[in-house]
């Protein structure tokens, strides 16, 4: 069966690089706004359905990957911030406190229009940083298509102190250690 990434993310699509088989990407066309009372697994979780679901009928007889992140600061939800004031202001916000990040990973068989589908929560926590780190950060990276502004596949480790997580992938957006399951469920193996 084929494989299809439902993301134009260049961060996904070198993540399932990593597992040496060939796909395709398509991009999803899906509102991304949480629902009222939603919690942010929730979310993640619903968006990653509609995402690998949005691509289905172009692709009848695959494997299709969606996924989706939620980054929560306590009770506040945080995106990407687009522009150096805001990344700014999200490091700044989150200096000295932990965070969590939840990936949501869908793998739709959309020829047997059947799901598998995951939450893998991360915690990170960020170091105390000055003004003068988080602008000497955002200079050298330009994270601005990141949620909460630090890259940790890059010089954004740098911000944190610790981070807690099933799968040190799904930070960065797409939890191999859990799609390779899900994989395996669907009768591919990776190795082979």
């Amino acid at each position: 069966m084929k494989l299809v990434l439902a993301s134009t993310s260049r961060y996904r699509r070198e993540l399932l690089s990593r597992l040496h088989m060939p796909f395709e990407t398509a991009a999803p066309d899906v509102d991304e706004t949480p629902l009222p009372g939603e919690s942010p697994s929730q979310t993640a979780l619903r968006l990653s359905v509609l995402k690998a679901q949005a691509v289905a009928s172009q692709f009848p007889d695959a494997l299709i990957i969606g996924s989706d992140q939620v980054l929560m600061l306590g009770e506040e939800q945080l995106g990407k911030p687009g522009n150096f004031e805001n990344a700014f202001a999200q490091l700044k916000k989150m200096s000295g406190k932990a965070m969590v990040f939840h990936t949501a990973l869908t793998l739709l068989n959309s020829a047997k229009n059947r799901l598998q589908t995951r939450d893998v929560p991360t915690v990170v926590h960020i170091r105390n940083l000055g003004d003068a780190q988080i602008e000497s950060y955002l200079k050298k990276e330009e994270p601005y298509d990141c949620a909460g502004s630090a890259k940790s596949e890059s010089l954004g480790i740098a911000l944190m102190e610790r981070m807690e997580s099933a799968d040190p992938t799904a930070l960065i957006g797409l939890p191999l250690m859990a799609l390779t399951e899900m994989l395996m469920n669907e009768g591919v193996d990776v190795l082979k």
